[in-house]
């Protein structure tokens, strides 16, 4: 069985457009979108009032469980997530990757994964402000993420 979802991520909580490296320089274009391979795509200011990215999944069940793959799904078999990538975004458009948050797959409940193959869509609602006060970065866990199924 292969079946696409749609995963819809919400940011909520934004850190900000200023940010200090650890030499102490300040960036202060920051930006986050998903990570498709090794390059940020729907990039969004880090102060914007409304953050959502649209991935789409393809969902395979093999020897009876279920597992994610797609250009923006990283991670070994068992160990899938969805990075948001934090970068500085300079005067020519270059991306300053400076964090990574892992949306972690293999930790939403099963039940939630079927119900998403049923329904076509995922949604996960992220605070993107971190315990330091800057980007989230790193696994994000609960509270810090909420998995859902909207209802149809």
């Amino acid at each position: 069985m292969i079946v696409r979802v749609q995963i819809v991520i919400t940011g909520i909580h934004p850190p900000g457009r200023d940010f200090c490296r650890t030499d102490g320089s300040v960036m202060d274009n920051v930006h986050v979108g998903v990570q498709a391979a090794r390059e940020p795509s729907q990039l969004i200011r880090a102060d914007a009032s409304e953050m959502r990215w649209e991935v789409e999944v393809t969902v395979v069940r093999t020897n009876g469980s279920l597992d994610f793959r797609g250009p923006a799904v990283h991670g070994k078999r068992g160990d899938r997530f969805i990075y948001l990538t934090w970068g500085h975004v300079g005067p020519d458009e270059t991306f300053e990757m400076f964090r990574r948050a892992k949306l972690m797959l293999d930790r939403v409940e099963p039940e939630l994964v079927e119900l998403a193959v049923q329904t076509g869509r995922l949604d996960a609602r992220v605070d993107l402000t971190g315990d330091d006060g800057g980007p989230r970065c790193a696994r994000v866990d609960p509270p810090a993420i909420a998995w859902s199924v909207p209802q149809v």
